[in-house]
């Protein structure tokens, strides 16, 4: 029983032109054709179709397809071998690509969408070598500041808290020609702090070491730090020193 190539392509989920392209390229030939020239196909044709989509899925290309059905003497378990370590490696470029397109989405948020200050301050974040800068923290912080560590917002995180922290500094940022002691400055310092008490609660230690090298623009450098403007950092500091002083309330004297 004869399948008309519109048939196969409906039962197939492809298309009459692709179709018409694996005959041109020798890859599925139709077992024959009607007097008016139209392609014909047979069950062991679908069969083969199914085979190709199979491995075409797989990301082999279509030359390579027609050689693996072709060929009697195709090594298939060296050819899987070798396509599963292609795959990787394409997941692995792929799945940095992914980071870099996160990155900059996160940067943009930060930066309200300058784009060229986001441009900047990611390139200067792809300078540093990465051998310098794992041995800058080895040698800045202890075994166990260097657990803490894993925990700090990461431009390429996608988890909640790199991406409230992003959210929020984006925020503070934007407020900038307010007064620190403004009221959405301080509603943003409050969150702030919740966040830092949720994730490093009682590591105040670390925290001031953190602060002090985030505000040194060579210590900033070599940690890899997100390039933050020091004016955003001392504003950031007298919003704090603000929210501190109105938490601990007036002093009376007797």
């Amino acid at each position: 029983m004869y399948i008309h190539i519109h048939e196969l392509a409906h039962r197939t989920g492809m298309t009459v032109r692709t179709l018409r392209y694996y005959d041109s390229i020798d890859l599925l030939s139709p077992s024959s054709k009607t007097e008016g020239g139209h392609r014909l196909y047979v069950e062991d044709d679908l069969k083969k179709l199914q085979q190709i989509q199979f491995f075409k899925n797989m990301g082999y290309s279509l030359k390579e397809i027609r050689e693996m059905l072709t060929d009697e003497s195709w090594n298939w378990e060296q050819s899987l071998r070798n396509q599963l370590s292609y795959i990787i490696e394409e997941q692995q470029r792929l799945n940095s690509m992914a980071s870099s397109l996160r990155e900059m989405l996160n940067s943009l948020i930060m930066e309200q969408g300058n784009k060229q200050d986001t441009l900047e301050k990611l390139i200067q974040l792809s300078k540093p070598n990465m051998e310098r800068l794992r041995s800058y923290k080895e040698n800045s912080f202890s075994h166990d500041e260097l657990e803490l560590w894993e925990k700090l917002p990461r431009m390429q995180g996608n988890d909640p808290d790199s991406l409230e922290w992003i959210a929020l500094i984006g925020q503070l940022k934007s407020q900038m020609n307010n007064a620190p002691n403004d009221d959405k400055v301080q509603n943003v310092i409050r969150r702030m702090l919740e966040k830092q008490q949720e994730q490093f609660g009682g590591e105040d230690a670390f925290l001031d070491k953190l602060w002090d090298a985030r505000k040194s623009t060579q210590a900033s450098n070599e940690l890899g730090f997100y390039p933050l403007e020091p004016e955003l950092l001392n504003y950031m500091e007298a919003a704090y020193d603000i929210f501190m002083e109105n938490k601990s309330g007036p002093t009376h004297e007797g």
